[in-house]
């Protein structure tokens, strides 16, 4: 079968067609040099979804809750976009759909696009295409887009520079309150949620995360702004609502002021340099067998210095990319 034209997958997924956000979305996933120009296309056409990241640590109950938050949003008719990045599978290098099983009840839902993606070693919590997958789904008229992260940790806050609102979702009896500053939780956090409320050790995890919080405000942190902390429960529903109604709340707050703006700035200067990482990336690994492992075999001789080996490369592979 012949693949579909870029020009077509761009009307269709402008027309909110799902199997052309489909195919666009595996295109930027395969990261096609065709899919190029269709994609910047797209990005012309972004700037209308509100982009909702929701992250915290494995076991936290992010997928129950974010499908949660879909049946909760599409009662008022908005269109919800799900990116779930899930770890990478050590066999076939694709997501383990954990994320999809979990959301299955949503699946004939035609105002829920659900897509899972493999990290496939990409750092910061995100895969490589979900800033593309991002655009095609606002381009197509999702209304409110979510990013479910891997978890969060020291290295994984790239959701926050993706993200115009975040959401943090603590667990109780998950981690210490140490590890959590450790980690940046309070400083990433636009929202705090506390699953699994109906537990008899929520209430502590919440007062911790509250009193955390307040010594944050004290030392100046969050002071234009209070961070929420809202406690939820997939079983009973309890606290969908009130979230809801806080991630529409923080888009306001956005909007009130230059707030909106900046993130939009944020994102943008993230995505123009890990734009420039992946192109210097992928030239690194064309030359593996080439430039790479020359001034490898130099390097493991001690002939040479990492650094100088490092910008000797640099210079290689830009003649290459300048030419």
């Amino acid at each position: 079968m012949a693949p579909v034209a870029s020009e077509k997958l761009v009307k269709g997924v402008l027309d909110g067609q799902v199997s052309a956000i489909a195919r666009l979305i595996t295109r930027a996933e395969s990261g096609e040099e065709s899919s190029e120009a269709a994609l910047g296309e797209i990005y012309k056409r972004t700037g209308n979804a509100h982009i909702v990241g929701i992250t915290g640590v494995p076991g936290s109950g992010k997928s129950t809750l974010v499908a949660e938050l879909c049946k909760t949003i599409r009662a008022d008719g908005r269109k919800i976009g799900v990116i779930a990045v899930d770890p990478t599978s050590p066999f076939s290098g694709g997501a383990i759909l954990g994320d999809r099983i979990r959301m299955g009840e949503l699946g004939g839902d035609e105002g829920v696009f659900i897509r899972s993606m493999a990290t496939r070693g990409a750092l910061g919590g995100l895969s490589r295409a979900t800033l593309p997958a991002i655009d095609i789904l606002d381009a197509a008229g999702f209304d409110l887009i979510i990013i479910e992260t891997v978890g969060v940790g020291q290295d994984e806050v790239d959701v926050v520079r993706a993200a115009h609102t975040t959401v943090v979702v603590s667990a109780p009896g998950l981690g210490d309150d140490i590890q959590a500053i450790k980690a940046g939780i309070l400083e990433i956090a636009d929202i705090h949620v506390v699953s699994k409320c109906d537990r008899p050790d929520a209430n502590r995890t919440i007062t911790e995360l509250k009193t955390m919080l307040a010594l944050g405000i004290s030392l100046g942190d969050h002071a234009d702004r209070p961070i929420p902390v809202l406690a939820t429960s997939a079983a009973s529903g309890e606290g969908t609502d009130e979230l809801v109604e806080a991630i529409d709340d923080h888009l306001k707050w956005l909007k009130s002021g230059d707030e909106w703006q900046k993130r939009c700035y944020r994102t943008a200067e993230m995505r123009l340099l890990k734009a420039a990482e992946d192109i210097l990336r992928d030239k690194f690994e064309s030359n593996r067998d080439g430039k790479v492992q020359a001034l490898a075999k130099r390097l493991a001789a001690s002939e040479i210095a990492p650094q100088p080996a490092a910008r000797q490369l640099l210079d290689e592979v830009w003649k290459e990319i300048s030419l």
